[in-house]
């Protein structure tokens, strides 16, 4: 069970230490390296971040392979300033709309809306506002990225953290507010911590996805701006371009080694530290575990550092953030009532305020054969995403709850799939392009796939979490009672791995719709092939530096995921929430 109470914290008096080895041991040299390591790594991408933006035309990305350690330095850092920035707003936006309703009214029909925008779209609006931010420096680009890669990071990991605030055991909820706990200390002693399994795992998901963008992240050209920041994307942007082999090799080969290293020292420590917070009235047999997690809570020295810390923290979970003597007394329903009909107003005026702005500019610009060219296009994305989602539950689900519930299997497992959901789709153009002129196989049909390459992992990796979150006491139970087959499917884990499944395929949905740029406009050196769709609709605007084109690819991409996610996800989440609570 997740221990939310604990007693009043107290500083203890540090002692002086008889011997040295008292002080420290060997766990805290390791510790140390790894941090000083760290820090000198850090400040080195950062100073090279502040350098002036003309550094960039004279020393242009390189195919030298010498070169790679510095590309992959700077490309990491901005996946982490964007990891940090997607975090914070994950803990703002989707804890306000998961407990105002209001705000839920405004803000879940947004994050449809900014999940299904895609990456260029963000890049074709956002590249010229950072550059006139930070006039010349390349501070200005370095913020572009970082906002890009955010945009891949942050919607699964909000809806994530957002579906488990929904999902929350009622009775524990009871027994907080019971023991007169206030909504601050309620959020990180009961809801952050329930939160923090499926977090851990979309964290990890969001990282594989900021690589499967970072290409479109670092070699930005939108119109006649064109900029390429140093880094692995930039590095394998160009690679393609000159159609060398070699070095796209070694750009997936250092992207790997990337994935292994943060794996073991940030990823793994992280998810055996949050097993902690399972829900489960027995302990289970199989823990995850991590030789780093292991050797900091081995360090002495470390450990007498951070005390003043963790006494701060324990302190500020006991500020109650709620004066009583203040207190505002409970409106009446029918005050409550008018308000949310006043603030639904507002929220539907504002969107068709909005609307109709996007209307009277496309009716300037556009014409009508460009409306039914991005609706057609529409339509055949649609059918695309459809069929590769239905395609991924049928494969991930099973292999997903087979993995989540062997800690041992998941931890294994956890580097090769994080490697495979970061494998960027540029690599396979090459030879998708090749193969489809060489056959003269239909690329409609045929270059489908990518689209669902880099998106069907937030499908195996939601239900991982929610597979690993599933309590033993309860899986014990249904052995007893001896479920087996479809009858454990209906009644045991799918109950259970339903909300985080939903999660995932809301998640995977919107990212092949963004995919579909890349998947439905491939070249390899001067050769393109495309299918009919609106990615590809929306590509070739982008790359023509057609604005008005641009604008509405992205408006028709956004209705149409909007009403899909309406129709069909939204009520599977409200299912989630009301039938299938851990209670």
């Amino acid at each position: 069970m997740i221990s939310i109470f604990r007693h009043r914290p107290r500083f203890p008096a540090i002692a002086a230490p008889r011997r040295a080895r008292d002080l420290f041991n060997v766990h805290d040299l390791a510790a140390f390296a790894l941090l000083i390591a760290a820090a000198a790594l850090l400040g080195h991408g950062a100073a090279q971040m502040r350098e002036p933006l003309a550094a960039l035309s004279a020393d242009p990305v390189s195919l030298q392979v010498a070169n790679l350690p510095e590309y992959a330095l700077r490309t990491t850092l901005r996946m982490f300033a964007a990891m940090l920035a997607s975090l914070l707003f994950t803990f703002l936006v989707a804890t306000w709309a998961a407990k105002s309703q209001r705000a839920e009214q405004a803000i879940v029909p947004a994050l449809d809306i900014l999940q299904s925008v895609p990456v260029l779209g963000f890049l074709s609006f956002t590249v010229s506002f950072f550059l006139g931010l930070f006039p010349g420096r390349q501070l200005g680009a370095e913020c572009a990225a970082v906002f890009a890669i955010f945009t891949s990071q942050a919607w699964n990991m909000t809806f994530s953290f957002y579906q488990s605030l929904r999902t929350l055991p009622r009775d524990l909820d009871e027994v907080a507010r019971g023991f007169g706990l206030s909504a601050w200390q309620r959020f990180w002693r009961l809801e952050a911590p329930f939160a923090t399994p499926g977090l851990v795992w979309n964290m990890m998901m969001s990282m594989s996805g900021g690589w499967f963008f970072v290409v479109a992240s670092e070699a930005i050209t939108v119109g006649d701006t064109t900029v390429e920041l140093p880094g692995i994307g930039s590095y394998l942007a160009l690679a393609i371009a000159q159609q060398n082999v070699n070095a796209v090799i070694w750009a997936v080969l250092t992207m790997a080694a990337l994935i292994a290293l943060y794996d073991q020292l940030l990823f793994r420590p992280i998810v055996a530290w949050a097993d902690k917070f399972r829900v489960e009235q027995t302990a289970g047999q199989q823990r995850p575990g991590s030789w780093v997690y292991a050797m900091a809570r081995r360090t002495r020295l470390l450990k007498r550092a951070l005390r003043p810390l963790a006494w701060l923290w324990q302190r500020a979970l006991l500020w109650r953030w709620r004066p009583r003597a203040i207190l505002a007394a409970p409106r009446a329903d029918a005050d409550v009532r008018r308000g949310d009909r006043i603030w639904l107003a507002l929220v539907s005026a504002t969107a068709l305020c909005g609307a109709w702005i996007a209307f009277e500019y496309g009716r300037r610009t556009l014409t009508l054969g460009d409306l039914a060219e991005a609706f057609g296009g529409g339509l055949a994305t649609l059918l695309r995403v459809a069929v590769l989602i239905a395609i991924a539950t049928a494969i991930w689900v099973p292999v997903g709850v087979w993995i989540g519930l062997r800690p041992r299997w998941a931890q294994r497992v956890q580097p090769l799939a994080q490697l495979l959901a970061a494998f960027p789709a540029n690599v396979l153009f090459p030879l998708a392009v090749i193969a489809i002129l060489a056959t003269g196989a239909n690329p409609d049909v045929w270059l489908s796939p990518l689209m669902v390459l880099g998106t069907q992992w937030y499908i195996l990796f939601n239900v991982i979490a929610g597979a690993s979150a599933f309590p033993t006491d309860l899986r014990e139970a249904s052995n007893v009672y001896g479920l087996r087959s479809w009858t454990w499917w209906r009644r045991v884990i799918g109950p259970a791995i339903f909300p985080y499944y939903v999660t995932g395929a809301l998640t995977a949905s919107g990212g092949s719709w963004n995919a579909s740029i890349v998947a439905e406009w491939v070249h390899w050196g001067d050769q393109r092939v495309q299918a009919h769709g609106l990615g590809a609709y929306i590509a070739r605007a982008t790359e023509a530096g057609d604005f008005p084109r641009i604008v509405l690819g992205v408006a028709v991409m956004s209705l149409f995921v909007t009403l899909f996610n309406r129709a069909l996800w939204r009520p599977l989440y409200v299912y989630a929430e009301r039938r299938l609570r851990l209670d």
